[in-house]
């Protein structure tokens, strides 16, 4: 190769090395330039208009709702509600009341009746200045207008047996977490201090635990079995006590074979499948008439041969109890177990 060839190839690769090093910086600048716009089209969010700060996004029924971190003025719109809200440490400003069950009755106190369950007054609503509206998913139908008054939850609630589901619910949206944590601590020592007690006092008098308990509640025109997966039942599950055999049905088998998750009507002449070493019987309707025609037809009922003829009649140990047995939260539970110490620990 000659000097001429010699220099025009060193030319060439110092001309290829230099157009690579300009590539590569023009790259360089490009992406460098790209990130700037990219910096300055989208500020934090801390810095944009409209972000609130006293307030948590919560996903629920009917939407997304921005709940207040401190609630101070609070509406409920159902029984449900007001059990589990009470039971989380606030008290509402207003509440439907036309039902008062006794185990909540000292907690009412100042409590403004906003009418109906379910067709509340919102009139009412708006006059007592809510921070904060909640309900259960069956109230969508004046959600809209509730939700102009103040921010509205509505939590998911299917059937009485999911009440511990729904009071997670209750305490996440509200962010109560550790006082719910602190109930359902409550109920567990309280379940195990019955089963305790329990077994002591049958192994005493020689009897076997754990035991059948049949629960019952009557109708103006019918009577009812309910089944493992309704708000009794899961107490009873949690108790550690059997169930009979026609009663023992989870939520899913009931809702395949009946319809209906926690509860099934039996005629007169199937009524040896409401039978137990114990049964437990109710009533709760939404009037004083109501309740009255149905312990009329208990009264009935207790002179049918049929049910003469149950063991737990002849044992003596049927026992009428609350209408909180067809409860939904910690509180009734606890009002059921209660129950359960007074007539299973030394029946008479």
């Amino acid at each position: 190769m000659n000097n001429r060839s010699r220099s025009i190839f060193k030319l060439d690769r110092i001309s290829l090395r230099d157009r690579w090093r300009w590539l590569m910086l023009f790259t360089l600048l490009l992406f460098t330039c790209w990130g700037e716009i990219a910096c300055h089209s989208a500020p934090p969010m801390v810095d944009q208009p409209n972000v609130q700060t006293n307030c948590h996004l919560v996903e629920h029924a009917a939407g997304v709702t921005c709940v207040p971190n401190t609630v101070q003025r609070l509406v409920v719109l159902d029984q449900v509600s007001l059990e589990h809200t009470i039971a989380l440490g606030f008290r509402p400003v207003g509440a439907p009341l036309t039902q008062r069950k006794s185990y909540l009755r000292d907690r009412l106190i100042g409590i403004e009746n906003i009418g109906e369950g379910g067709t509340p007054n919102l009139e009412r609503v708006l006059a007592l200045k809510p921070d904060l509206i909640i309900g259960l998913d069956f109230n969508q139908d004046i959600y809209a207008q509730a939700s102009q008054i103040a921010p509205t939850l509505l939590i998911p609630f299917t059937y009485s047996g999911e009440w511990k589901e729904a009071f997670q619910r209750f305490s996440t949206a509200l962010k109560q977490e550790a006082i719910a944590q602190q109930v359902m601590q409550h109920y567990q020592q309280h379940l195990q201090n019955l089963q305790n007690t329990l077994r002591a006092a049958n192994s005493a008098q020689g009897l076997s635990f754990p035991f059948k308990v049949s629960v019952v509640r009557i109708y103006p025109d019918k009577l009812s079995l309910y089944f493992r997966d309704s708000f009794c039942g899961i107490v009873l599950q949690d108790a550690g006590l059997l169930r009979p055999n026609a009663q023992d049905l989870s939520a899913s088998e009931a809702k395949r074979w009946f319809n209906n998750e926690i509860q099934e009507s039996i005629s007169l002449e199937q009524v040896d499948q409401a039978d137990g070493d114990v049964i437990f019987v109710w009533t709760s309707e939404d009037s004083v008439a109501g309740n009255q025609s149905a312990k009329e037809q208990f009264a009935r009922l207790q002179t049918a041969p049929l049910w003469q003829q149950l063991n737990a009649i002849k044992m003596d140990r049927v026992y009428f109890v609350p209408d909180y047995w067809i409860g939904s939260g910690p509180l009734a539970a606890n009002a059921v177990i209660d129950d359960l110490f007074k007539y299973l620990v030394n029946p008479s």
